[in-house]
């Protein structure tokens, strides 16, 4: 009984510190965003992710430092005590949605190993000057640059993608890519997900992993138009080059360890808030980017 009490407690102190944690959190983030509006989009995602994955991290440290020493220290080991109905509820809550997450990283990885070797096999290798992660271009009906893996990234490039957009153009959009993998955005998402699925049910935090999406999609744009005035309105030109390509009422099958595509969101509101803002980069930019070419490797 010692050992069963003491693992109900863990579990059910666990899932009720992360969720309160969360929805403060929540909450917190939705009465000072305004407050944050004149932030740059890097620092608006470093602050979610931080509120997100604070609370988790926090109901872990405060386990392992506080609670497990002293139900060790002072709790009897010989003891009468049971695990009540409410306090048994909240630990199986707490292990379902625990296993739900270890299962859906698990299921996930294996869907992502088995698409990126479809991808792999119907690609061809790219090279792509002044890129240091190995890139394909293949055959897709979506407009797709993608990065796809969290520790190998890969690059991937839809055909008509490459057909489409002019040199600077691409560039623009490869600068796009290289601000999602300057910020682990892949390792993050993935770390959300898991965040996400342990509190099972209960759904706090939804708000935070929407607004992180939206942040680090911005934060990408600005990481490329910063680089000049010229990439800021090549990666406008790209953005509406794209949004034209996608095909309507459909969506792309992707890996769960890729980077949000650059040409998968939403192609109406989306694009023309990020157009907008990318040339609205421009006018602050004056660093030159080098310009990326791209040839079949031998």
């Amino acid at each position: 009984m010692y050992e069963f009490l003491g693992i109900t407690l863990v579990l059910a102190m666990l899932l009720t510190v992360n969720a309160v944690a969360t929805a403060a959190a929540a909450g917190v983030w939705h009465l000072l965003k305004r407050l944050f509006m004149n932030c740059s989009a890097r620092t608006m995602a470093e602050l979610l992710f931080a509120m997100r994955i604070g609370p988790p991290a926090i109901a872990l440290v405060w386990i392992a430092a506080f609670m497990i020493p002293s139900y060790l220290v002072y709790e009897p080991y010989h003891t009468d005590e049971f695990v009540s109905k409410k306090l048994g509820t909240l630990a199986a809550i707490s292990a379902v949605g625990i296993a739900c997450a270890i299962w859906r990283g698990v299921r996930s990885w294996w869907a992502t190993r088995s698409l990126l070797k479809s991808w792999l096999t119907n690609s061809t290798r790219i090279e792509i000057e002044g890129l240091t992660v190995p890139a394909y271009r293949m055959v897709h009906k979506f407009p797709i640059i993608a990065v796809v893996g969290t520790f190998r990234p890969r690059l991937f490039v839809a055909e008509h993608v490459l057909a489409s957009l002019t040199q600077d153009e691409l560039a623009a959009a490869l600068a796009h890519e290289y601000g999602h993998m300057a910020a682990h955005d892949n390792l993050k998402r993935s770390l959300l997900r898991a965040s996400r699925a342990a509190l099972l049910i209960i759904p706090c935090g939804r708000s935070l992993d929407r607004a992180w999406a939206e942040a680090a999609e911005a934060a990408a744009d600005e990481h490329a138009a910063q680089k000049s005035s010229d990439v800021a309105l090549n990666l406008a030109s790209a953005l509406v080059r794209i949004a034209k390509l996608i095909p309507t009422q459909e969506r792309p099958v992707m890996p769960s360890s890729s980077l949000r595509p650059f040409s998968c969101t939403p192609a109406s509101r989306s694009y023309s808030r990020r157009a907008a803002s990318s040339i609205n980069g421009a006018s602050t930019s004056s660093i030159r980017a080098p310009r990326g070419r791209w040839r079949t490797a031998c």
